[in-house]
């Protein structure tokens, strides 16, 4: 089978949307899964499960760098034919407006939640989001909206980038990143060192514990790879098809992966035992996490390629109402969540209805009260319908 390049700045790559779409579920699942699992988060039910944690363990390390990796490719796309000021008051108004709309109205009830025996009612809690105390010692937080400011800020910080990369003088720049990356053992170890070395450098002075997502440089700087990683593939023809050509390898170095992840994964969870110190051990998994992450993103674009690269009537559509549904999804599971888990049910029905629930309450959101309405397509960053 051969791979559809993208020859022109504009075309679209559906299996990027299929992927995005596909992202976008995995996202409900996990967060659904934050419920019943032993991490930290805002809100838990009574019973929880390590079960939950071995799926979500993997996922966790390439959720939110394969939406990353789609998003430089999009933001490619989006700069089109703009103009560098065009394209800013493109994020603004996709980005800025969501992000702002979001903190003062989506995410406050998930704090409220958190902390909901404490108020008399929603109203007596919201006031005090206008006191602009950053979560946790307030109410003034952007929780999962910290993806949409990341896009914003990594928007802007490539824009010199994207521009260039249009220019008939980049044509020397992506035959060198060609030739560094077209190899699988390229593809696969070029840009994961890059951010292993990125976060020898900087996670000493970001350890995990006092992880901030807005202060935290670590952080920023893998996901920023990952975006950075969309735009160069995507923008070089000869490198999106050099990635689909070598899924196998891609594939086979995945499960080599793997193994070290899983198995001092496995030793920390007291299921297989390895004689070499915790500390050993947990850099052997941090370092693995860092590798199984590229791996994962890129093993999965460039099968994508070969089986998604194809058009379905709904996904268009699907693909419009995605971000909206991201926007609302994690404040509905904890609002629908906080109301199921307090049922006498197993941890295997309240999981699922309350994902059940969350795919019907957003979709059905979108469909009645975004869609129709411009102001509420302005809102959450939708192109305004036209009459």
């Amino acid at each position: 089978m051969t791979i559809e390049q993208p020859t022109t700045i504009n075309e679209r790559r559906y299996d990027l949307d299929w992927l995005r779409l596909i992202a976008i579920i995995i996202l409900l699942f996990f967060h659904t899964g934050m419920w019943f699992n032993h991490w930290g988060w805002h809100v838990k039910n009574n019973e929880l499960s390590y079960s939950f944690q071995y799926w979500m363990i993997w996922s966790h390390f390439f959720r939110m760098p394969l939406l990353l990796f789609i998003s430089g490719a999009g933001t490619y796309m989006a700069l089109g034919k703009r103009t560098p000021g065009q394209f800013r008051k493109e994020r603004f108004r996709k980005l800025f407006i969501p992000l702002v709309f979001g903190m003062l109205v989506i995410v406050p009830p998930q704090i409220y939640y958190e902390h909901i025996k404490e108020y008399s009612n929603y109203w007596e809690f919201y006031k005090t989001v206008f006191n602009f105390v950053p979560y946790p010692k307030g109410s003034f937080s952007w929780h999962h909206l910290w993806f949409v400011l990341y896009l914003l800020i990594y928007s802007l910080i490539a824009l010199p980038l994207l521009t260039f990369l249009r220019l008939d003088k980049s044509k020397k720049f992506k035959q060198k990143v060609f030739s560094i990356l077209s190899s699988p053992a390229g593809l696969l170890f070029v840009p994961s060192v890059i951010m292993l070395v990125s976060q020898i450098i900087l996670r000493p002075f970001f350890p995990e514990e006092t992880h901030d997502l807005i202060k935290d440089w670590a952080y920023f700087t893998f996901y920023f790879s990952f975006f950075i990683m969309g735009i160069l593939s995507y923008s070089n023809p000869k490198l999106w098809i050099a990635i689909g050509e070598n899924r196998k390898p891609l594939l086979i170095a995945l499960v080599v992966a793997l193994i070290p992840f899983y198995g001092t994964y496995f030793h920390f969870r007291g299921l297989i035992h390895f004689p070499w110190s915790d500390d050993t051990l947990e850099t052997i998994f941090d370092v693995a996490a860092i590798f199984v992450s590229w791996f994962t993103v890129i093993t999965i674009i460039a099968f994508a390629q070969h089986y998604l690269n194809k058009p379905h009537p709904w996904l268009k559509y699907f693909n419009e109402g995605l971000y909206p549904f991201y926007i609302l999804h994690q404040t509905v599971i904890i609002a629908i969540g906080y109301y199921i888990v307090q049922l006498p049910w197993g941890i295997a029905a309240k999981y699922w209805t309350i994902s059940f629930l969350t795919l019907i309450s957003c979709v059905g959101f979108y469909l009645l009260v975004i869609r129709p309405f411009n102001v509420m397509r302005f809102l959450f960053g939708l192109k305004p319908k036209k009459s």
